[in-house]
């Protein structure tokens, strides 16, 4: 029993680990703790998560491909934690103040990037959770086109926003351009890729049984 408990318990991490979210994870903690005098711990936290999250997926499940964005936040990451330790004070505080706009421009760039590529950074996590059989199918790969597109505008707002309180109101702590608009966006976007398949699973069943002949 207890084995069995151990067992589903390491499943649902898993299963949680396999969700795009958790990916965007070490840039949502990033944007949220840099801030005047917290840049070093806001990068050398986010790469730790960034690894913790690359190193964590491939022991849970062993053979599961690296993912686009995971790839993207070491590297990202790291390359922040070295111009943080070389960067003049000057550099370092204009890092503080627009840490969150490069950070978001950067999600943007990687959905936007991702999509043209043909392979939308949601598709990824989409494929493990999924039959091998639905990985080709159009309306499997539209739906992910399509979240992957709501992410990134959620990420290009996100950018606008808070260069708006950066530059236009000269107050980087503005509770509405720095807290809430971004976490509404946020949560937006994490509500809709939670229930847009549902939508459109619905859909399809709905479509299959208008299909089916009279009396089948």
């Amino acid at each position: 029993m207890a084995d069995t408990a151990g067992a589903h318990g390491t499943n649902k991490v898993a299963q949680f680990l396999e969700s795009p979210f958790v990916g965007l994870s070490p840039w949502i903690v990033f944007a949220f703790v840099v801030g005047p005098g917290r840049f070093e711990w806001a990068v050398g936290l986010a790469l730790a998560i960034s690894v913790c999250l690359v190193v964590g997926s491939r022991m849970l499940r062993p053979g599961s491909s690296l993912k686009i964005l995971e790839l993207a936040d070491v590297v990202f990451f790291a390359i922040l934690t070295v111009v943080g330790a070389f960067a003049s004070d000057g550099t370092r505080r204009w890092l503080e103040t627009y840490a969150g706009e490069i950070s978001n421009i950067a999600l943007f760039v990687i959905a936007l990037g991702s999509i043209l590529a043909g392979v939308p950074f949601t598709l990824q996590y989409a494929r493990e959770q999924v039959d091998r059989k639905f990985w080709d199918s159009p309306v499997f790969k539209r739906t992910n086109y399509l979240i992957t597109g709501v992410w990134g505008l959620a990420f290009l707002i996100n950018a606008l926003v808070g260069a708006y309180g950066d530059l236009v109101l000269r107050d980087p702590d503005n509770m509405w351009t720095g807290w809430i608009i971004q976490v509404l966006t946020i949560v937006g976007a994490l509500r809709f890729t939670e229930k847009y398949p549902e939508v459109v699973r619905a859909r399809v069943r709905a479509g299959a049984e208008g299909q089916t002949p009279a009396g089948s």
